[in-house]
């Protein structure tokens, strides 16, 4: 019970996390009944039980269908502003948001629609809570590079609004060198860039992402562990790894949190956070996050505020607001 208060008061940072993935059954059900979409699931506790994955595919399927329900501004405020409201009574200050343009453009909604809706709940949990947020234009890997480059472009109107760029979606078969273009846009534009790689997809994935890609952070990257030189590049480069333990347990990525590789990556020096990546679907968002994977790898207290610290530092916050969360995180330690 101490952890678990220990782990409720840490300010925490939030940096791999899937706006569409945070859509609750009920709320899922209120937004299909007031757009007059069908589900293909009688109750909410129906659609429940199908949350039960045997690996990343299955679970993107069921993702883009519940996607599907999202049509209109308010759609989208709401899908958000839960969010924001749950991770705030979790002690989450800070969160850098992933959203799937091509998943609403592809079905007909319009970009401005997406942006604005999230965008509206961003400002509003910053004047309600004072939590800071940023959002990350993620691009679909099983797509073609020409739809990423296209999205990129018709995003570039709304530029004001996004802090990087992302790519998720199926690994297996799609790496990272497919999107060398769209990268280079990015970094011309200014913007952050990571990328998804080492969930399910080989640590060579991990070595494009850098090497072809040139990214700022990797989104998983557990498989790194296999290739000792890129850890130690990792290392070098103070490249953060954002790890998602419940979405690495219920995609069948370990079997079991007590192999789950976060502490040795620790112990090896590389900069690695703990996040929700799709909290809907994989039982827990940050807090649930950082019980499981204390309890099951026996993490101290000292640990667990080296993971908060981590997930500041490898924000893309100011130095000055870096700084003031990383003393809130000592206070509390103390």
């Amino acid at each position: 019970m101490e952890l678990k208060r220990f782990i409720q008061e840490l300010p925490k940072a939030e940096l791999h996390l899937h706006i569409e993935g945070t859509f609750e059954p009920e709320l899922m059900f209120k937004i299909a009944n007031r757009n007059g979409i069908p589900l293909k699931y009688a109750s909410v506790e129906e659609l429940k039980k199908a949350y039960q994955f045997a690996n990343l595919q299955e679970f993107l399927d069921i993702y883009y269908a519940g996607a599907g329900v999202l049509l209109y501004e308010q759609d989208f405020y709401d899908l958000a502003k839960a969010y924001f409201d749950r991770v705030h009574s979790q002690g989450v200050v800070h969160a850098e948001i992933f959203f799937d343009p091509q998943t609403h453009t592809d079905r007909g909604v319009r970009f401005e629609t997406v942006v604005k809706g999230i965008s509206r709940a961003m400002d509003a949990a910053r004047n309600e809570y004072g939590f800071s947020s940023g959002l990350i234009l993620s691009i679909l890997r099983h797509l073609s590079e020409e739809s990423a480059l296209r999205t990129f472009e018709e995003a570039m109107a709304y530029k004001k609004y996004f802090i990087g760029l992302g790519l998720d979606s199926s690994e297996l078969g799609h790496p990272p060198v497919k999107f060398r273009r769209v990268f280079e846009r990015a970094r011309q534009e200014g913007l952050k860039t990571m990328a998804h790689a080492g969930e399910e997809g080989p640590p060579a994935y991990v070595w494009e992402a850098l090497t072809e890609l040139g990214v700022d952070r990797i989104d998983h990257g557990n498989r790194s562990m296999e290739d000792d030189a890129l850890v130690d590049e990792l290392v070098r480069r103070r490249i953060a790894l954002t790890v998602c333990p419940l979405s690495n347990l219920k995609l069948q990525v370990v079997k079991d949190l007590r192999n789950h590789p976060l502490k040795r990556m620790m112990e090896r020096g590389l900069l690695v956070t703990v996040n929700s990546d799709d909290p809907a679907y994989f039982g827990g968002y940050m807090n649930e996050n950082y019980e499981a994977i204390a309890e099951a790898l026996d993490l101290s207290a000292d640990e667990l505020k080296k993971l908060a610290l981590n997930a500041f530092t490898a924000s893309f916050l100011p130095e000055d607001e870096k700084e003031y969360w990383k003393q809130k995180v000592h206070t509390v330690f103390q």
